[in-house]
């Protein structure tokens, strides 16, 4: 058995990249350093993989990537597209109007194009106010010069009648090539976060499709004819349509990538995973071998959003973590980044980095010197990297039981073998590229989250209504339909709603359609 697989995770420090076969034996990995343009380090990771394992470019099945594209540009507020975002809702939700709480140079950059219209449903599916096409018409003309269009409706998520409506109206008014983001696809049911996501969305669609086509190009620069998938944020794979309709799902793939390849590499189907890259460290939670999510709002880029996002604490510490003395012994949070081996001092630089210490400690023989650095610094800097990460592995814990901690990723060497909290230790095999490991074996998924009033059907009917949708959303992203599974459901009645209301959440996932 073949099929052939390279993984590659594009991170802020390096990029790395695996060859696995298809019974995912790792076969070839290294670390380059991340490059400004990203995709000439893609292709140097891609040319040293290829040649370490012997494998030609015309016998790879997949390339899968996982990119930071997505979450730097909302960070640097660059590429973004000016966004007419429409919320249907008024009279009932025009006490705050869209993107109020954004920052003004995020707002800004997206263009501020914001109108609230009449329309929308109750949370049973009732009609709160009829949708006026002649105003929506309107509005869409005065929008005409935007690149892209956030339709949200209030309860879209249990009825998308009028963001489904509103969307062929856009269509109909300015053509097929503006891109449309609704947010019953990609929000859970708070209005606000639910529309701050779909406007995020709407607002990186141009990115993803750069970045989707600069994938293509350079796998066309190898003569690579292999099937492409993006990571996406719950460790699972989306088609390249699929990433450029859904940009926002790519942000935060890195560490989800890391927690399955963690997992993998390890065996431990549930614990908490250490990522320690060459700026920060994540600590995140695995469940049966997925991602933990997130259970409340998560901000991107300083905005609240609700979409589905992993359960990832990053704190300032990594391999390229600038080591002060001014005070106390403190590690990062400034690092050298993707510069390490230009600035630290083993590399005959003059910053005295984490990896210094390891390098004078003798744990670890890279560079082309030992730093002089004095034993209590030493000392001092590990103790503060272990009470850090202890810290923040005791606040993934949902008790107070040990439970297993796996260290993976290329800073691993700053993380001692005896964690508070810990019942084992993991530092696997390979650990150093979890994270491409990770998006390599990933399958492809399909979510749903919707509010169901069990008044109009029983409980059996929603949870098979939410599976069929899920197991929709999974074919669509690519699975191979004899494969797919149900993963996960959860139940949450919510007695603050009239009406016998449950919210249901239920995941499917597949392997990859040949």
């Amino acid at each position: 058995m073949t099929d052939y697989r390279i993984g590659i995770d594009v991170g802020g420090t390096n990029t790395d990249a695996v060859v696995m076969d298809g019974d995912d034996n790792l076969l070839a990995k290294t670390k380059t350093p991340t490059t400004e343009d990203i995709t000439s380090g893609i292709l140097s990771a891609l040319d040293v993989v290829l040649d370490d394992s012997g494998v030609s470019e015309d016998e790879l099945d997949y390339v899968m990537l996982g990119t930071t594209h997505a979450t730097n540009a909302i960070t640097e507020r660059r590429g973004l597209n000016e966004v007419g975002v429409i919320r249907i809702g008024a009279p009932a939700t025009q006490s705050i109007r869209p993107l109020l709480e954004w920052p003004d140079d995020l707002a800004a950059a997206i263009g501020n194009n914001v109108a609230i219209l009449d329309g929308g449903h109750e949370f049973d599916g009732r009609l709160l106010n009829d949708l006026d096409e002649e105003q929506v018409r309107a509005q869409i003309r005065e929008f005409s010069d935007v690149d892209a269009f956030a339709v949200t409706s209030v309860f879209s998520p249990v009825r998308d009648d009028h963001e489904t409506r509103v969307a062929e109206l856009i269509r109909e008014e300015v053509g097929d090539d503006v891109p449309i983001s609704v947010s019953n696809e990609i929000g859970s049911v708070g209005l606000l976060e639910r529309e701050n996501a779909t406007a995020l969305n709407a607002a990186l669609t141009s990115v993803a499709s750069e970045a989707a086509n600069a994938f293509v190009d350079a796998m066309n620069e190898r003569g690579i004819d292999a099937n492409l998938y993006f990571g996406q944020n719950d460790g699972t794979l989306m088609s390249v349509d699929y990433a450029i309709r859904y940009p926002i799902f790519t942000v935060a793939s890195g560490p989800s990538n890391s927690v399955r390849g963690a997992a993998y590499l390890s065996a431990v189907e549930n614990g908490i995973i250490v990522d320690v890259g060459g700026t920060t460290t994540d600590v995140g939670a695995v469940t049966e071998g997925f991602p933990r999510e997130s259970s409340v709002a998560v901000e991107i880029g300083e905005v609240k959003t609700n979409f589905r996002m992993p359960d990832i604490i990053a704190i300032g510490i990594g391999g390229g973590s600038i080591v002060s003395t001014d005070g106390g012994v403190t590690v990062g949070p400034q690092s050298v980044g993707y510069k390490l081996t230009e600035e630290a001092k083993c590399f005959g630089g003059e910053t005295l980095t984490a990896t210094d210490l390891e390098v004078a400690a003798g744990t670890i023989d890279i560079g082309s010197e030992t730093p002089d650095v004095d034993g209590e610094i030493v000392e001092a800097a590990r103790e503060y990297v272990r009470e850090r990460v202890e810290r923040e592995v005791d606040r993934m814990k949902t008790s107070a039981e040990p439970v297993p901690v796996v260290i993976v990723g290329g800073g691993s060497i700053l993380v001692p073998d005896d964690i508070a909290g810990a019942s084992e230790v993991h530092k696997p095999d390979h650990y150093e590229v979890a994270n491409a490991v990770g998006v390599a074996i990933a399958q492809v998924s399909g979510e749903v989250d919707r509010i169901y009033s069990l008044d109009e059907m029983d409980r059996e009917e929603a949870i098979q209504h939410a599976k069929d949708e899920a197991t929709d959303n999974a074919l669509a992203a690519g699975a191979d339909a004899d494969t797919v599974d149900i993963v996960d459901v959860e139940e949450v009645p919510l007695s603050y709603l009239p009406g016998n209301a449950v919210r249901i959440k239920v995941k499917a996932a597949g392997a990859l359609d040949h």
